[in-house]
């Protein structure tokens, strides 16, 4: 019997079909997600965090300076703003708000530009931009967008330009100001003059006007109007933003493009202390990128306050006298254009008062103004002549080539090729007391010959080795001559040494007429005289302070500045003694005696004078430099217990000027430092009183001095 054959079916063949079908689904399907999460996953999660979630950080004010008595010096003027955050780039949303902004406030046009007003014209007549370049022409040259957007600005006519209103041009200002910042940064559209109605207006119309802040704008204050500007320094303004040269290092620091930083001295040294915490905000949008919610995420904290060494009573009295005394020189020689004071106190290296003036001419006026010089105490040398003959004393009897009861004759110096060389007076036989008291130069002459070895016989040659000149700057050196002085601010200059080794000049370097020296180095020379040969490092920061939710309150100690020795120099305290006995004669009955021999403050100092070249102003065009003669003074109070060093350097004067403005400028320093230091300590309890008392430093915060580098 014959089995009957069973039908095939296509059953399972349709199954393994349809299995494939599906698994080749679930391939792509997974391939897609893969392409989604990891290639395209960074640039999907910016669209939503853009279209959904907003983090803006809003600036907060700069801390404030105070000076050693804590009256303020720079704080925080608040002003009314109107500000603007792009969320999203759409540039026709931005033109409505502009609009709309427009009629609320008043914008000054005086910043629009052509380009400015041809953007605009491009976006409001968009058929008529259209026809400025034809399809064909872009079909047949082949133009890419930029290019075509690129000729329709150069077609646009001066007609066409002609017909914006008064009104648009403030439309134009305001969108300009949305433009230029950045995504996801308030940018400021009025800072200034923003007056209590349109703030109110705006406020009030805020939920019609996307992305547009009404908040506060911190101006920075000097209280002091232009005392001590130059070292104060400066920030940049909102428009400015971040310096170029320092972009990456601020963005790596949380910073935005254009956030306001210090770009010189103290505002810039200490940028990181000053700056402050931003407050963080947090934009709720749907997907069209409209804002639902705000809310705070993070307060903001104004930034840490320092407190400064200066006196500003006294660097306001010194600045006075600087003006006053230079007005009065300056009309009879108009190249005494310039004069500088220094104060430190010789103990801690607390810098006082940092003065300095010069004539300027106003760029505006062509007239020729007093302005801060403050900065030129650090950057800028001279030949600063006889004052430094304590030091070169102090060499040679370290040195082992004069003692402490050395005599020699002051007579004239006749070396063969050389000018005669003389003190201002044949003084005779005289000692080391006589020879600072008088200011002797053939007293320092025959010192640097005796370094040398050298055998002086009058008419012939001199032979005075190159390493005597170095011999005698590693002294000077020791007591911060010709080297950085360790205070902490850039471009310090440390002067210019004379290259040749003629044996006159090294006769020249030992009475201060060879190498140059500033203001800065001057003082902590004669400081460490004063501080029994302790080279102490200058300072101008004294405490960092927290800052305070009031205003009027005084936050925590932070960190407090202690005295720093950099060396002490090595001569025997009987050498120093000879000196400090040499300086105080000066003021009793020698050079200076005049002026101070009746200061109830017992000074002791040194007066100098150094032959230069006028070199740095307008003189007439042709002329040689004409020579002139700087005039110095240092010394410190009160002889026997010194709490108060100075320097007044007074380059560029004449014959008629010696001693004068000099002394009479340091009489009013040391006159006003003991009268306003009393008045101080008063001012600095009571700021104390009212600010709580005096809180103790936290010494876990104690690196928060460390600046910006």
């Amino acid at each position: 019997m014959k089995k009957k054959r069973r039908k095939k079916t296509h059953i399972s063949l349709r199954l393994n079909l349809l299995f494939f079908v599906v698994f080749l689904l679930f391939a792509i399907l997974i391939l897609r997600l893969g392409l989604v999460q990891i290639v395209q996953g960074e640039d999907y999660k910016r669209e939503v965090e853009e279209t959904q979630d907003s983090t803006v950080s809003n600036p907060a004010p700069r801390g404030k300076i105070y000076d050693r008595y804590h009256r303020s010096i720079v704080d925080n003027k608040p002003l009314n703003a109107i500000t603007y955050t792009r969320f999203k780039n759409d540039p026709e949303q931005s033109l409505k708000v502009a609009k709309k902004l427009a009629k609320l406030i008043d914008k000054s046009t005086d910043k629009v530009t052509e380009r400015d007003m041809k953007d605009y014209w491009l976006m409001i007549h968009p058929k008529k931009a259209k026809n400025l370049v034809p399809q064909s022409e872009i079909k047949k040259k082949e133009l890419a967008d930029d290019k075509v957007y690129d000729l329709q600005l150069e077609r646009i006519t001066k007609k066409d330009l002609a017909s914006i209103s008064d009104a648009e041009m403030e439309v134009i200002a305001i969108k300009r100001e949305m433009d230029s910042g950045y995504k996801m940064t308030p940018q400021n559209i009025k800072n200034e003059g923003v007056t209590d109605a349109e703030y109110a207006r705006v406020s009030e119309n805020l939920a019609d006007l996307p992305g547009v802040n009404t908040t506060t704008y911190w101006k920075r204050n000097y209280v002091y109007d232009g005392l001590l500007r130059s070292l104060l320094g400066n920030i940049t303004s909102d428009e400015e933003g971040l310096p170029k040269d320092r972009l990456d290092y601020y963005l790596t620091r949380d910073y935005s493009r254009n956030d306001q930083v210090g770009k010189s001295y103290l505002e810039s040294r200490y940028e990181e202390l000053l700056n402050g915490q931003k407050e963080q905000v947090e934009y709720i949008n749907n997907e069209a990128g409209d804002i639902l919610d705000t809310e705070l995420v993070k307060e903001g904290q104004r930034g840490r306050d320092l407190v400064l060494t200066i006196d500003m009573e006294l660097q306001k009295a010194v600045e006075e006298s600087l003006t006053k005394r230079l007005q009065a020189h300056h009309s009879g020689n108009p190249y005494m254009d310039r004069a500088f004071v220094m104060m430190m106190d010789p103990r801690n290296g607390d810098i006082l008062a940092m003065a300095g003036k010069r004539y300027e001419k106003n760029e505006k006026t062509g007239v020729q103004e007093i302005t801060d010089y403050a900065l030129g105490n650090l950057v800028s040398s001279y030949n600063m002549g006889s004052t430094v003959k304590g030091a070169t004393i102090l060499a040679g009897l370290d040195s082992g080539a004069i003692q402490p009861g050395t005599t020699f004759v002051d007579e004239p110096i006749k070396i063969k090729g050389t000018p005669l060389k003389k003190s201002y007076k044949n003084m005779g036989r005289i000692g080391i007391g006589t020879a600072l008291e008088m200011s002797s130069n053939v007293y320092m002459f025959k010192t640097v010959m005796a370094m040398a070895d050298a055998n002086y016989v009058p008419g012939r040659s001199l032979n005075i080795p190159k390493s005597t000149f170095d011999q005698l700057r590693n002294y000077y050196s020791q007591f911060g001559l010709g080297t950085e002085t360790g205070l902490d601010l850039q471009n310090e200059f440390t002067g210019y040494q004379g290259t040749k080794y003629n044996p006159g000049f090294a006769l020249d370097l030992g009475i201060g007429q060879y190498d140059t020296y500033t203001p800065l180095q001057l003082v902590q020379y004669v400081s460490t005289i004063a501080n029994d040969g302790y080279r102490v490092k200058p300072q101008l920061l004294k405490e960092v302070r927290e800052a305070t939710v009031d205003e009027d309150k005084e936050g925590k100690i932070l960190y407090e500045s202690e005295p720093e020795i950099l060396n002490r120099i090595s001569m025997k305290d009987e050498y120093i003694d000879v000196v400090q006995n040499g300086f105080r004669r000066v003021m009793t009955s020698g050079t200076a005696a005049k002026t101070f021999k009746n200061a109830a403050y017992n000074p002791a100092g040194k007066t100098g004078t150094a032959q230069s070249f006028y070199t740095e102003g307008d003189r007439p065009e042709g002329t040689e430099p004409p020579e002139t003669e700087n005039h110095t003074l240092v010394g410190y109070a009160p002889y026997d217990n010194p709490e108060v060093a100075f320097a007044v350097v007074v380059p560029y004067g004449t014959t008629s000027d010696i001693g004068t403005m000099s002394q009479q400028v340091a009489k009013d320093a040391l006159d006003a430092y003991f009268e306003k230091k009393e008045e101080g300590e008063k001012d600095q309890q009571e700021n104390l009183n009212a600010a709580g008392g005096v809180q103790a430093v936290d010494s876990e915060d104690s690196e928060a001095s460390s600046g910006d580098e």
